[in-house]
């Protein structure tokens, strides 16, 4: 048994933990998690870069309809991430039974919705890049493309939630190790792809990676997840608690396959845990509708300013991206330690790992936004060979460094409210943020600061951001119910 599972096992047992266990669990779960964060960025850098040597039609027909399959994929993440959050609370309360009861429900309501929601695009890629606003050259490559997206949204979505089922049982590894096989695959495929089919290869090359990635997710998920496997369960559970090679008797092994294995445990609605996790996830699915609106209008702000402030907000926006990634992998661990933290009734540990959590996830993106202030002219040379360009995009950056501490905050304690369940305030304090700080400020500053001003105000409301979030965290009373 490694020193994570040892760890996660005292938690799970009500064990005390000392400063130094505690804070080693945390980095433990936070640094595979943050590797697997910066794998997705590289592979979305590479894709860019490939892309970008087929000419600006093929660059522009994937870019129109990107923002579309960000809000139909956010969606389906969202709902995912509910189920997810039960999961961790269940494993932290030892209740792995109840947690493979969930998982069944995610994988029945979560796989009918991408479905649908795949149906519903399909019908819709011959004419949307139309009504986007795409040239007929740029729309018929960007249908073909979205066409092959839409394809795979039920794909997609059992990798989300593959994945999101492994972090809350607390392997961050796994999906880690994933994430990194599908870029390398992803840019496998694109080498032989892209110079046969242009824009259709690109999609092709990363539905075959995303295949490929999910069947081995989700069959690692279900054969071998010591707490959520749901073929031979109750000997995962056996081995995970007491860590011994002792096995069930056949008479009991079979017993456990006659309860786990039948069709109807997949297909048979259980109203509770739906309505537990779509408390949880739907207003995160609302939240991201209604961010993608303030993206869009971001966008319209920006436009009147000209090519250059366009193409320099275009690229800030995608260099930062380093930078708060791994914001995200800590919030992602902090979300697994939390839950299962609330599932095993230790409101000691929520505390503690919430504030060793924040702190981590301020440290590194601290020392990431120095990074970016100063080697933002060198990032801004790397994408993009139009001086104008590069000025103002290292202008940008250098403003944005100044808001990463206070951004660092606010994406963290969102992931320890994430691992309470409570979803629903801080989704309205992110809309409230951006909405009401945010575009107004944007709006004003750039008739009189143009590009600058836009970056400021995005600057000042990331700050003020994660100042009531830790407000929030600060007064917030963990109630356990016994």
């Amino acid at each position: 048994m490694s020193r994570k599972q040892i760890l996660l096992q005292k938690l799970r047992d009500g064990g005390s933990m000392g400063r130094r266990e505690k804070l080693s669990l945390v980095l433990t779960l936070s640094v595979p998690a943050i590797l697997g964060q910066l794998s997705t960025i590289v592979m979305q850098y590479i894709d860019t870069m490939m892309v970008g040597h087929l000419g600006a039609n093929a660059t522009a027909s994937i870019g129109l309809v990107s923002t579309t399959c960000w809000l139909f994929g956010g969606l389906t993440a969202s709902i995912g991430a509910g189920f997810s959050v039960l999961v961790a609370h269940h494993i932290g309360a030892k209740e792995y039974e109840e947690a493979r009861n969930v998982l069944r429900q995610a994988l029945m309501i979560c796989m009918s919705l991408g479905v649908l929601i795949s149906l519903f695009c399909v019908s819709i890629h011959s004419w949307w890049p139309r009504a986007l606003g795409g040239s007929p050259e740029v729309a018929a490559l960007s249908s073909q493309y979205f066409l092959i997206w839409a394809l795979t949204v039920p794909v997609n979505q059992l990798l989300f939630l593959s994945n999101g089922m492994l972090r809350s049982s607390g392997n961050m590894k796994t999906p880690m190790l994933l994430g990194i096989m599908m870029a390398a695959l992803d840019v496998l495929f694109n080498f032989l792809l892209i110079p046969l089919w242009g824009v259709v290869g690109a999609a092709l090359a990363t539905t075959i990676a995303s295949v490929i990635t999910t069947g081995c997710s989700f069959g690692y998920l279900i054969t071998r997840s010591p707490e959520l496997a749901l073929f031979r369960g109750e000997r995962r559970e056996a081995r995970s608690e007491s860590n011994v090679s002792a096995s069930l008797s056949d008479s009991q092994e079979e017993n456990v396959s006659s309860h786990l294995s039948p069709l109807t445990s997949y297909l048979s609605p259980n109203l509770p845990i739906i309505r537990r996790a779509f408390r949880i996830g739907l207003p995160m699915a609302v939240e991201h509708v209604v961010f993608c609106g303030a993206m869009i209008v971001s966008t319209i702000i920006v436009a009147p300013l000209g090519a250059v402030a366009i193409a320099a907000n275009t690229i800030g926006v995608v260099v930062e991206s380093l930078c708060y990634m791994p914001g995200y992998g800590i919030g992602d661990a902090a979300t697994t330690l939390i839950g299962q933290s609330y599932g095993a009734k230790r409101g000691d540990l929520i505390r503690a790992f919430s504030v060793l959590s924040v702190g981590l996830g301020v440290g590194v993106m601290t020392c990431l936004g120095v990074v970016m202030y100063l080697a933002a002219p060198q990032l801004m040379q790397m994408m993009t060979p139009d001086v104008a360009v590069q000025a103002a995009g290292t202008m940008a950056l250098r403003i944005e460094a100044f808001a990463e501490p206070m951004y660092a905050a606010s994406i963290v304690v969102y992931g320890v409210f994430m691992g309470l369940g409570d979803t629903l305030v801080p989704c309205i304090m992110n809309l409230g943020s951006i909405w009401l700080v945010r575009i107004p400020l944007a709006y004003v500053l750039a008739q009189t600061m143009g590009l600058r001003g836009v970056w400021l105000a995005m600057c000042i409301e990331l700050t003020v951001r994660g100042i009531i979030f830790l407000l929030r965290l600060r007064l917030k009373k963990i109630h356990i119910t016994e």
